[in-house]
């Protein structure tokens, strides 16, 4: 009687296992599915869009014509402004919180607020962006008031993603590096980061891969959506891909919906390409460690 129930009891946990297994596996496919629709029906209206005229004209009202040079060039800009920056300030901030802060009060308020920022919606960056760095600063509506901007917009992501990283790192190498003579700052530069850098390198590409696809703060702080020259310096006006791109979109001329394709295909490019390296840095200093 007693195995009969226990058999029946093991069963009934193997049916529930293997319906959630069935769920998840119907939801990844399902996502998976969606993710292929989209990217085929963008890859067959850019078909015969993407040629060397179009990376290299600026936009036009003319489908034909229309080029993404200055969105190109603009977002390049944008990301070499904003990544170090990013990075920089953010892996600074976790070193701070996670090795010489104190557990108290003040430090709790902060974790508590970094962690509310990162859901804060893009908008409202936009319009910090827009009140300090484009009017109080007078940077006005350049690179350098976009960069600062997105750089606001990722760092709790990146923040987050380097606390978890060094977190992760177990004292007692800490503990060894100190019996060595070592002090705490080398001993961070030396054993912390070297073992924490992959994960500080998959917060970096997450953080950056969200600041290259964001329009809304762009928009805010007044990045225009056709410019006929080239930004020479951060305090040049610019534009950007996805502004480039929702600007073509929003055009009547079905042609434009092509052009916005293209461009939608050039952005995917650049956000694998930055992804790649990233990846291929962090599985590097996996092996190293």
């Amino acid at each position: 009687m007693q195995s009969s129930m226990e058999l029946k009891r093991i069963q009934k946990r193997k049916n529930k296992n293997s319906l959630f297994h069935f769920l998840f596996l119907l939801s990844t496919c399902l996502g998976v599915l969606a993710l292929v629709l989209l990217l085929g029906q963008v890859l067959l209206k850019a078909v015969g869009w993407i040629d060397w005229q179009f990376l290299t004209s600026f936009s036009s009202r003319l489908p034909e014509r229309a080029g993404i040079k200055a969105a190109f060039v603009g977002t390049l800009w944008l990301m070499v402004i904003t990544a170090p920056l990013t990075v920089i300030i953010g892996v600074a901030t976790a070193i701070y919180l996670e090795e010489y802060a104190k557990d108290n009060k003040l430090s709790r308020i902060i974790q508590t607020n970094i962690a509310n920022l990162a859901g804060v919606p893009s908008i409202v960056y936009g319009l910090l962006g827009l009140t300090v760095f484009v009017r109080l600063l007078h940077l006005e509506r350049s690179v350098l008031s976009g960069a600062l901007t997105m750089t606001l917009l990722v760092l709790p992501i990146i923040i987050v993603a380097s606390q978890e990283a060094i977190r992760a790192i177990p004292m007692n190498q800490r503990h060894a590096s100190y019996a060595l003579g070592a002090t705490r700052w080398q001993t961070i530069v030396r054993v912390v980061l070297p073992s924490a850098l992959p994960g500080i390198l998959t917060g970096a590409i997450l953080s950056l891969s969200r600041a290259i696809g964001e329009t809304a703060p762009l928009i805010v702080i007044g990045a225009v959506s056709y410019i006929a020259f080239l930004p020479h310096s951060i305090f040049d006006t610019f534009t950007v891909m996805p502004i480039q791109i929702y600007s073509w979109a929003s055009l009547p001329a079905k042609e434009f919906q092509n052009v916005a394709a293209a461009g939608i295909v050039v952005l995917l490019v650049m956000l694998l390409s930055m992804n790649a390296l990233a990846i291929y840095l962090r599985n590097k200093y996996q092996k190293k460690n």
